[in-house]
Formats: structure tokens, C-alpha cells, sequence
């Protein structure tokens, strides 16, 4: 059986040579049109993206891509609304300079997920952020518990900066390493460091016996560990 295949259709549509030379030239316009609208966005918009300025991106490609492809949309159009784009950004983070609430209203806060080596359960529990990617990426900068830990900050980047105590202050804390996590017990065995599964405080256990959180509640523990972090 031979394939009868009309490979012009196939590759340009029905389009002719003429309209594909006019994209490549509407893609290479398009191209430094972009360059310009990020560089008068400003060095905070290339270099770090919040909720915000995702939508700002996200907007000026959408309004870069349908000119490079669409013989009906012409230059111009997609021009204005990039200025239109950029200054609403601008006037955007003018006002915000100048007003704390919106500010925190438009970019959101920093949050606070780990205190003196705990967590901060009644803001962690208000982020979209699983305890296993947080556990993951507090390994990638070699922690091994929450006792090396002092203060954890989720930016509003998404940035997570994290704040260390020194050597000599590293405290017993609940392991974030996968196979130590993963040994809980609801009956700590006497005299040993266990830290709760769930907020990570710590308690040194007299007796054998199921054991509450003083300050979450809950029941599941682990034995807590002290090393230091390797740097």
C-alpha cells in the first residue's frame, strides 16, 4: 500500500513559503520585544519570580505568541500590551514600596516553618508544602534533624532560608533522614531522647510507657539524635 501524502500540507498547512519566511521574521521581532519587556521589568523580575510576577511572565508570553503565528494580529497590538503589561508591574511595585498591606496583600509573607528547632505547626500546616519535599530539600544542605536547626523561613519567592545553630548549641532533634523517620513507636523505651513525629519537640523519656506530645498531642515518636551537620 503506497501512502499518498501531500507533504506540503503536511509540513506548512495550508499555508504558503512566503507566510513562513514572515514567521520567522514576526518570531525574531517577538524575540527582542520580550528581551526589552523583562529588562524594564527590572532585575528582581529575572532574577526571582513571586506569585505575582509569575502572572506578569506567564501574560507577556501569552501576548508574544499568538503574533508569531497568526497572520491576522498584527505588530502593533502585541507592543501595547506589553507596555501595558510592564507599567502596570511598575506602578505595581511602586505602590506596594510605599503600602506594607498591599504588599503583603499581592506578594504574601514569609512564613516561619521551623522555630528553635521545632516546627511551627500552625504555620506549616497553612502552606501547600509536603512534609516529605520539605524534609528533602533540608537534606540538600546536609541536615540530618531539627536539633542543627535554629529558624527555618519559607520566603515569598519560595525560597526556603534556613538559619543554623553552631556546633556547640546543636540540640537533640527529630531525624529527617528517610529510614530513622520512618521508625516510630508510640512507646518510647526509658531514658533516651525521642522526639514527636509530628512538630519535632523533644522529651528525654524516664519510663517505658505511650507518651503524649506536651505540645501538639500526638503520639508517635522518634528517637531523637544529636550529630552535628557535615558542611
Amino acid at each position: 500500500m503506497i501512502l499518498n501524502i501531500d507533504w506540503k500540507n503536511f509540513f506548512i498547512g495550508e499555508e504558503n513559503w512566503e507566510f513562513m519566511l514572515e514567521i520567522a521574521i514576526r518570531t525574531f521581532i517577538m524575540y527582542f520585544i520580550i528581551l526589552i519587556g523583562l529588562r524594564l521589568l527590572g532585575k528582581r523580575g529575572v532574577r526571582q519570580l513571586s506569585v505575582f510576577e509569575l502572572v506578569v511572565i506567564i501574560s507577556l508570553g501569552s501576548a508574544a505568541g499568538d503574533p508569531m503565528f497568526y497572520k491576522e494580529i498584527g505588530l502593533l497590538v502585541p507592543v501595547i500590551i506589553f507596555f501595558i503589561i510592564v507599567g502596570a508591574y511598575r506602578l505595581t511595585t511602586y505602590l506596594t514600596a510605599k503600602n506594607e498591606k498591599l504588599d503583603d496583600l499581592i506578594e504574601g509573607k514569609c512564613v516561619y516553618l521551623i522555630k528553635d528547632g521545632r516546627f511551627n505547626t500552625e504555620e506549616f500546616k497553612k502552606e501547600a508544602l509536603a512534609q516529605d519535599e520539605f524534609f528533602a530539600e533540608m537534606r540538600q544542605q546536609s541536615i540530618s534533624h531539627l536539633g542543627q536547626v535554629e529558624t527555618a523561613i519559607l520566603e515569598t519567592s519560595g525560597t526556603l532560608s534556613i538559619y543554623f545553630y553552631p556546633d556547640e548549641k546543636v540540640r537533640h532533634g527529630l531525624p529527617i533522614l528517610p529510614a530513622l523517620f520512618a521508625d516510630k513507636t508510640k512507646t518510647p523505651s526509658p531514658d533516651q531522647h525521642y522526639a514527636c513525629a509530628f512538630c519535632g519537640n523533644v522529651d528525654h523519656v524516664e519510663t517505658k510507657a505511650p507518651l503524649k506530645c506536651g505540645i501538639c498531642g500526638h503520639d508517635e515518636w522518634v528517637i531523637a539524635i544529636d550529630n552535628y551537620r557535615v558542611k
